[in-house]
């Protein structure tokens, strides 16, 4: 890192730097690795030594968040004080603020704050900063904050049956404590890596009643237990471990072997014919994935150390340690359609926005969601080729789903076809797609897209602009109700 990621110039830094060299990884990166493997050891020692049986849910909060703190500041230094001032500001907002504003001004504060940080990285420090930097956890903060505020609005501020049932079983009947509010947000679980969490969820956790929950939830008798089980983390721990190694192995090799910085070398721009380059991208995309498998996996892993993310029970009766699960890897390498694909990608970043944009807006859901996305990401111009793009093959997708689909339905073989035929244009889709995201700036996000010939971006308008618009289902995506306006979603 250049000299302006002083942050991570720390005592804990310092000690890490002969490692960094030796792997030849930034030194921010073995920093967010050593942290996340010690927040993996506090979590078995917290989930043993300070069970809910045996300790008040005060000193639980209290410990969770004290280790959070300590872990920013190793990982990240002063700049750990914007994530200190973003969560006084906010509860600030949440103790002063009407019930029927809480949401916007907390939404606005969080989104806000977090773009002027954004934006000042773009001045202060160069393209290319690694995702590790402050702005990670801030990005996580800014979702549990506006997540909180929207699940107090509806829990104190409307109706009953203005709410939909997910709505109504999430929203929260009473404003947090200061040491709720810190540690939901702090807590050394979530605090560098995420993932983003429901807070009746993770005070359900703090106190004991986390597994017992979700386990009557699914009507455990139904599911052949004679008393109330006592699930176990260890070994949904073990296995995300096992992914996590995995991918770190994958990360050391592939992604140094395929580095996004050759998508505008000369060999590719200019000597490499269109097939070729199709299939190069396709492999630097899928180089680029590890780092993120790794890193959500792991976060996973810590929150199921601690006794948090327990799900229920599966349709064969096992225990399901997968409620905060950010990425499903078979369904993403194996999607059939970009809707699927997202879905099952950064789940729980998706969750949100479905919660506090898609679900809300009375207009252009969509859209405003694919923006709120790119904000929350960053003000990096790359971002938001991603998701104008994005936007476009969408609703193209979408078309040709409703006016072609039903034809391949009608037998196991055609069936069959249409499977590979979308599993080969999604994944090349998405790679198209998510090119400019990891590349960030517009000139090598232009000299790739003028190499491929716009290709996507032509056939997706051509598809909008000339196939057909069939009626939309009565059903819903998400069904739901909002503010007593019946609206139909796409």
């Amino acid at each position: 890192m250049q000299d302006g990621s002083g942050a991570y110039r720390t005592t804990g830094s310092t000690c890490l730097h002969p490692l960094s060299e030796l792997l030849g990884i930034p030194l921010d990166q073995v920093n967010f690795v050593a942290c996340q493997l010690s927040a993996l050891c506090a979590a078995f020692w917290f989930r043993l030594y300070l069970s809910p049986g045996e300790t008040s849910p005060a000193v639980r909060h209290a410990f969770a968040t004290i280790f959070g703190i300590y872990f920013v500041i190793f990982c990240f230094g002063w700049y750990s004080v914007h994530l200190f001032v973003l969560v006084l500001m906010c509860y600030g907002i949440m103790v002063t603020a009407s019930i029927s504003n809480i949401h916007r001004y907390s939404f606005f504060v969080a989104m806000g704050y977090l773009t002027i940080c954004h934006i000042s990285r773009i001045y202060i420090f160069h393209y290319g900063i690694l995702t590790t930097d402050f702005s990670g956890p801030l990005m996580i903060v800014t979702q549990k904050i506006t997540t909180l505020a929207f699940q107090v609005h509806d829990g104190l501020g409307r109706r009953a049956e203005d709410l939909s049932s997910e709505q109504h079983r999430l929203a929260v009947k009473a404003k947090p404590s200061f040491l709720e509010y810190v540690s939901y947000l702090l807590n050394f679980m979530s605090v560098i890596a995420g993932p983003c969490n429901n807070f009746k969820d993770y005070i359900a956790f703090i106190e004991g009643r986390h597994t017992h929950m979700k386990l009557l939830e699914v009507n455990w008798k139904e599911k052949g237990f004679h008393s109330l089980p006592e699930p176990s983390p260890t070994g949904a721990v073990m296995h995300k471990l096992c992914v996590t190694l995995v991918s770190l192995l994958l990360f050391l090799t592939l992604t140094k072997t395929f580095p996004v910085t050759s998508l505008v070398d000369d060999w590719f721009v200019h000597e490499a014919n269109f097939l070729t380059r199709l299939c190069y991208l396709y492999i630097v995309m899928q180089a680029s994935k590890p780092k993120y498998y790794f890193a959500w996996t792991l976060a996973d892993a810590v929150n199921n150390a601690a006794g948090f993310g327990f799900s229920g029970v599966d349709k064969n009766g096992n225990f399901s340690w997968d409620l905060l699960s950010n990425l499903n890897i078979w369904k993403i390498e194996t999607a059939t359609s970009f809707k699927m694909y997202v879905e099952n990608w950064n789940i729980q970043t998706a969750t949100w926005l479905k919660r506090v944009c898609y679900e809300r807006v009375p207009w252009y859901p969509t859209v405003l969601t694919f923006i709120l996305s790119a904000l929350w990401h960053g003000v990096y111009p790359g971002y938001y080729f991603t998701f104008l793009t994005g936007i476009l093959i969408t609703l193209a997708a979408r078309t040709v789903r409703k006016n072609y689909r039903h034809y391949f339905l009608s037998s196991k073989a055609l069936k069959a076809v249409y499977d590979i035929v979308t599993w080969a244009v999604t994944q090349l889709a998405v790679s198209y797609t998510v090119a400019p995201f990891v590349m960030l700036a517009v000139e090598p996000t232009i000299s790739l897209y003028k190499s491929m010939y716009f290709y996507l971006h032509i056939i997706s308008l051509l598809i909008i602009l000339f196939l057909p618009i069939k009626p939309q289902a009565h059903n819903q995506r998400w069904p739901q109700t909002l503010n007593s306006v019946n609206k139909k979603m796409d």
